[in-house]
């Protein structure tokens, strides 16, 4: 009986070594789509209680980390006058703007820097030196160019999300297969099918990291923008709480760009799952 047995299990050995694919096919998930995403939230669910916790019991000061309920009734002051919605409204539409025109350029210098050599010798370095710039350092030539108008904050987002899109298509474009480009000439197909059928979306897994990393940027740079002399903005409100010493009001403001990040995170997933469907990777992850 034994015999039988271990020859079985040889067996079984020797095909999962043939195909383990099908047999990863065959595993289910033991949690399913929904448990990982409930286990995705624990963490910051425990967070948050032992914050509420402690500040409850006197161990954080209300001046240094208010507890979050007292955030949650300033948000909630803040909504009935009028001016979180307000703001909020303001800082999403700087960043949306800011986000569609430096994520078109930098997907155009991207394109052309990815299939030319002309191209990166004529833009490469120069893309890289400014690249190198910090935002806190070209802030005051912003200010000069464009003043305190709305202008200079779009153009700052659209500056610091051009970089990260602008790489990742270089990469995406340049990581392609040669053998799938000469398959796609011996088959006849034009320049423009071969980019459209085979290039673009085979960069196309790249590009799409570079739009999440991109996402986060946005943000960032959208901070430093609203520190210019401005009236309206998640930033203006922390810098006015910053001057009254409302930590609850600062703390709010950082719970709301967390709470955008994770918006603007699971948007640029959703996108992936859609795009890449084709992508045995992001197949095996949606399926």
């Amino acid at each position: 009986m034994s015999e039988v047995v271990n020859r079985l299990a040889i067996a079984r050995l020797a095909a999962t070594a043939a195909n383990p694919s099908a047999v990863v096919a065959r595993t289910p998930r033991a949690l399913g789509e929904r448990g990982f995403l409930i286990l995705s939230w624990l963490a910051p669910l425990v967070l948050l209680l032992a914050w509420e916790g402690f500040a409850r019991l006197g161990t954080l000061s209300p001046q240094v980390l208010p507890a979050p309920s007292k955030v949650l009734a300033t948000a909630w002051s803040l909504i009935q006058e009028g001016r979180l919605l307000s703001d909020l409204g303001s800082s999403l539409l700087r960043a949306v703007a800011g986000f569609a025109i430096g994520g078109v350029v930098g997907f155009i210098l991207g394109t052309l820097v990815g299939f030319s050599r002309l191209a990166e010798a004529l833009l490469d370095r120069s893309v890289q030196m400014v690249r190198a710039v910090p935002f806190l350092a070209a802030l005051p030539l912003v200010i000069v160019w464009f003043g305190v108008d709305e202008g200079g904050k779009v153009f700052l987002v659209s500056l610091g999300v051009m970089f990260p899109i602008y790489i990742n298509t270089v990469l995406g474009i340049r990581q392609i297969d040669p053998k799938l480009i000469e398959l796609g000439r011996v088959t006849g197909l034009s320049n423009w099918i071969l980019i459209r059928r085979i290039i673009l979306p085979g960069a196309l897994p790249s590009i799409l990291a570079g739009v999440r990393y991109a996402l986060a940027v946005a943000w960032l740079a959208l901070v430093i923008a609203e520190t210019i002399a401005t009236n309206s903005g998640i930033g203006s409100l922390a810098m006015d709480a910053r001057e009254f010493l409302r930590t609850d009001v600062i703390v709010l403001t950082i719970v709301i760009y967390a709470g955008i990040g994770v918006v603007s995170d699971a948007i640029a997933r959703a996108l992936e799952r859609r795009l890449l469907a084709w992508h045995p990777n992001y197949a095996r992850r949606s399926a």
